[in-house]
């Protein structure tokens, strides 16, 4: 019998790149061969991939950077990709197209709907991203990361969860040690691409933590290049013990390790704040497309396993209070704990998997 090949297309964000990480990881043990396009932008982010996944980077562009000649490129760009991943597929037609979303994900599906070949889209968000709205309506069917999720009329979509990769499922429900009198740690994340409001009042919140508290906390902060070396001298003048990193590498064993999460609600952030189950702070990032990151939250939110603070109500006294609230109240963080775990989906890449072979299956018969 034939290998099944699964084409893969993804943005250049570690919210896209995650989910179809997972995907490819757990498709190859089952004996497909995997390939993964993408642009340069993206495969900064295949450093965890299996090696044996193949990846290729394709011309793509956005409409939303540049000056007025970028932008005139942009369609004779992503029209060269297209055709690019036209021929590639004609000499090797994938039995499934899988889009993530992002606009490198657009010359895969593009070419996969005009062959016909069989497609679908995984979307992570509360809220359908630009390219996955302009294909949802071109595919089999949407499978849906966050539950409910805004979908155009008439779309097959179907809640499988966010797939999260092999080193956050080995930390499923892992043990959490509430917080006490003794030492205790918090995780700082802004997403793939970090969050500078988060550098700005996250230090400013734990330096104003009441001393029996903060004296015993170690911090883990993501922070962007730019903004790391005075977020890196704040702690140090404040006495605080702080690891500051552009991209922590060991998310899944920080998290795990950790008493508090404060985080943006991007979708792989979420998705692996549940799945290990930890009390989280969130901070939606405001100018996300339809505010997809509130509705990201919303789930964890509900279940009792966060504290949502909107951008414009985020300061640094706001922070501190809810940050000791939490840190000084060993039941109540315990019961954030599990109430996270309960909003987690662990067999997510299990639910795509069974999505994709369908799709196979289907087109076969």
């Amino acid at each position: 019998m034939a290998q099944k090949l699964l084409l893969m297309a993804a943005g250049g964000t570690g919210g896209h790149m995650f989910p179809a990480q997972a995907l490819a990881e757990d498709m190859l043990k089952r004996g497909w061969r995997v390939k993964l396009s993408t642009d340069a932008r993206g495969a900064r982010y295949t450093g965890g991939f299996p090696h044996s996944t193949e990846i290729t980077e394709v011309s793509s562009a956005t409409f939303a950077r540049g000056g007025l000649l970028a932008k005139a490129m942009v369609a004779p760009k992503i029209l060269g990709g297209v055709l690019s991943m036209a021929r590639q597929m004609r000499r090797e037609r994938p039995d499934v197209v899988v889009g993530f979303g992002g606009y490198p994900s657009i010359p895969a599906l593009g070419a996969a709907t005009l062959l016909g070949l069989p497609r679908m889209i995984h979307e992570q968000n509360g809220v359908l991203g630009r390219v996955n709205q302009l294909f949802a309506k071109r595919v089999a069917g949407v499978a849906c990361g966050v539950w409910p999720t805004d979908l155009p009329d008439g779309v097959l979509a179907e809640h499988v969860g966010n797939p999260v990769r092999n080193a956050v499922l080995e930390r499923a429900g892992a043990a959490y040690i509430a917080p006490g009198d003794y030492p205790m740690s918090i995780l700082v994340m802004g997403g793939s691409q970090g969050a500078r409001i988060l550098s700005d009042i996250v230090p400013g919140a734990i330096a104003a933590l009441p001393a029996e508290i903060r004296q015993h906390l170690r911090v883990s902060h993501q922070a962007r290049d730019e903004d790391g070396a005075r977020v890196k001298a704040f702690y140090a003048e404040h006495g605080i013990n702080a690891d500051v990193q552009p991209f922590f590498q060991d998310v899944p064993a920080l998290m795990s390790e950790t008493q508090l999460v404060i985080s943006r609600s991007g979708a792989s952030s979420i998705a692996d704040i549940s799945v290990i189950g930890r009390p989280s702070v969130l901070v939606p990032f405001a100018a996300a497309a339809g505010d997809h990151q509130s509705a990201n939250a919303r789930g964890l939110v509900e279940a009792g396993g966060a504290v949502l603070i909107p951008e414009n109500l985020l300061d640094v006294d706001t922070l501190s209070a809810q940050i000791a609230a939490i840190l000084s109240n060993p039941t109540a963080a315990l019961k954030m704990s599990m109430a996270a775990l309960s909003a987690g989906v662990p067999d997510a890449t299990d639910r795509l998997v069974a999505l994709v072979e369908q799709l196979a299956e289907k087109e076969k018969s």
